[in-house]
């Protein structure tokens, strides 16, 4: 996981684990971070429940195993699949929710923390992934093709970054940043100077020290950091869902700023899918992308 970090650490911080990597919240008051951990947690565990697909009693995988019915789902479902279908949207298909069951043929099938250091059979076929465009969700109708499993990690993290960011400073009244591994958001009033984040995939690579204004976002999308092997490859989490593959890493991370933590991972996540095109498709989005070599390209006008 990127280890993009909120800089100092301080009685106006809170941290733990989650969904395999690191929650980290930090408020403007320090008086008030106990209860901003509070509602982020509890925030959190919707989005769980909502949408895991390593829970069998997650809504998300009651909606997989529909038959292809259309069901009616509950509003942060509904949300989230139609978050993860306009990033699909936006990215041409390069960001996919239906690489569900690529991921889980590739061994990805359980937490990552879970996943860490077990040996994945080699025998498993993976083939190309059905089309984003089968799901089809109206307001809260979904429908999920019989055989379809649905996998929200590419958003749904962001959206959750987003969603808590957003409560803490509404209900707390203070300036918030929630950081959920790579995925960062802010909401509120910003400290002076802006947050300070500190942006770097794993210990020796190379490292940014960037100021983020009240409202801004960052995700950090890495081939390197979700990594596991079986006999003969080494496998990361992102798939390309034209192959049902890892995607190819022309980019050992690629980092994204925007105003919403969605945008940014939608960005980051679709920049390392698409390799060598990932320039022309970030645009004039302030980037920084790492080689496999630790070269650093940085667009858009990120801070050097």
């Amino acid at each position: 996981m990127p280890l993009v970090e909120t800089l100092p650490i301080g009685a106006d911080t809170a941290q733990w684990s989650v969904w395999g990597t690191v929650a980290r919240i930090v408020v403007t008051d320090p008086a008030r971070v106990a209860e901003a951990a509070e509602l982020v947690k509890a925030e959190l565990a919707a989005v769980d429940l909502a949408c895991s697909r390593f829970r069998d009693d997650s809504e998300l995988r009651w909606a997989c195993r529909s038959g292809g019915t259309s069901v009616t789902v509950s509003p942060l479902l509904a949300h989230l699949v139609a978050a993860a279908l306009d990033a699909a949207r936006q990215t041409g298909g390069a960001v996919d929710p239906t690489v569900g069951a690529a991921l889980c043929g590739l061994g990805y099938d359980r937490d990552f923390a879970l996943l860490t250091g077990r040996e994945v059979a080699p025998a498993v076929r993976v083939f190309a992934t059905p089309d984003w465009r089968a799901v089809k969700l109206s307001v809260r109708e979904l429908t999920v093709p019989d055989g379809v499993l649905l996998d929200l990690g590419a958003t749904a993290k962001a959206v959750a970054a987003d969603r808590a960011a957003a409560e803490v400073a509404a209900k707390l009244g203070v300036g918030v940043l929630v950081a959920l591994g790579g995925d960062i958001a802010t909401a509120g009033m910003a400290p002076a100077g802006g947050w300070e984040v500190l942006v770097q995939d794993r210990p020796g690579d190379p490292a940014d020290t960037i100021r983020m204004p009240a409202g801004a976002a960052l995700a950090t999308s890495s081939t390197a950091g979700r990594t596991w092997g079986r006999p003969g490859e080494q496998l990361h989490h992102i798939v390309d869902p034209a192959t049902g593959r890892p995607a190819v890493p022309v980019w050992r991370t690629v980092s994204v700023a925007a105003y919403s933590c969605l945008r940014a991972n939608t960005l980051s996540t679709a920049a390392i899918v698409r390799g060598h095109a990932a320039p022309d498709l970030l645009g004039k989005a302030p980037s920084r992308l790492v080689t496999p070599s630790l070269d650093v390209l940085r667009l858009g006008g990120w801070p050097s």
